[in-house]
């Protein structure tokens, strides 16, 4: 973790809001306070060793590894968003999104698959998929990528920002990645769901899955939508079920051509608390 993603993560939203004396106070102590966390953030893992000496873990259902590598996509968790220096030992509810992951994850398990993870933070959910597809090889993303603590020869993890779609197209699109899975469980605005999909949808393979997570916190949360947008993805893949027309600024008409053309089929679920997609290709 380095001192520009501590910064970023706890305390620009503090110091836009603060007073002129706060903000002094707070840029005075930022220094000291980096260093102290840093001491309890946790230490880089080689999955590659950690695995010979916990080989049980390959044979662990999904929401059992969500939960061991403390990810929220699980029943459980430990909250992971405090600073490292207020570790939380209280297990929280997670979203419960195992369930689902398991329904269309469980014939693929043996497979050698490619994996696309936008919004990594720490690396949990990596981690977890890491012994669930064990043969599989994944590229985590996030706009913080020195926060990830795991490390293997299965996991590439660069940094993306996934509200570019410049950044997207010269970092994924124009590599010529192609994944059978690609999940998008990063900002969660509403440009970056829209923009994420239409732009990442021709780099899955034939009968991949592009899955959304917190799929409806566009209508459902005002910083995730600040200006009140409108379609939000989530009505998008509604119109696009119900045969109806729709248009996004963020769409190109070629990039629209491509999605209605070439997927399979939309599956919206409620977790515990927000919505997931799985949108399959033909």
């Amino acid at each position: 973790m380095n001192f520009r993603s501590f910064y970023y993560i706890y305390y620009a939203h503090r110091i836009k809001k603060a007073s002129i004396l706060l903000k002094v106070y707070i840029i005075i102590l930022l220094p000291i306070t980096y260093f102290i966390n840093k001491i309890y953030y946790p230490k880089i893992c080689d999955l590659d060793i950690f695995s010979k000496k916990n080989e049980f873990l390959f044979t662990k259902d999904l929401n059992y590894l969500f939960q061991y590598f403390n990810s929220d996509k699980g029943d459980k968790f430990f909250n992971q968003y405090n600073k490292p220096i207020k570790k939380d030992n209280n297990l929280s509810q997670g979203h419960s999104y195992h369930t689902y992951y398991e329904k269309f994850f469980k014939n693929k398990k043996n497979l050698n698959l490619d994996i696309l993870e936008l919004g990594a933070f720490k690396g949990n959910a990596a981690a977890a998929f890491y012994f669930y597809l064990k043969n599989s090889k994944i590229v985590s993303c996030d706009l913080f990528p020195d926060l990830f603590i795991y490390k293997s020869k299965k996991i590439k993890n660069i940094k993306l920002d996934t509200g570019s779609e410049v950044q997207l197209k010269n970092k994924i699109v124009n590599k010529d990645y192609k994944f059978d899975i690609i999940i998008e469980d990063a900002g969660h605005f509403l440009k970056d769901q829209i923009i994420s999909l239409f732009c990442l949808f021709s780099t899955l393979k034939t009968k991949g899955i592009f899955i959304i997570e917190e799929l409806d916190f566009p209508d459902t949360r005002k910083d995730m939508n600040p200006l009140n947008e409108k379609p939000s993805l989530k009505e998008i893949l509604l119109n696009i079920k119900n045969g109806k027309i729709f248009n996004s600024k963020y769409i190109t008409e070629e990039q629209k051509k491509y999605f209605l053309e070439n997927f399979d089929q939309i599956n919206i679920f409620k977790g515990r608390f927000n919505e997931i997609a799985f949108i399959t290709k033909k």
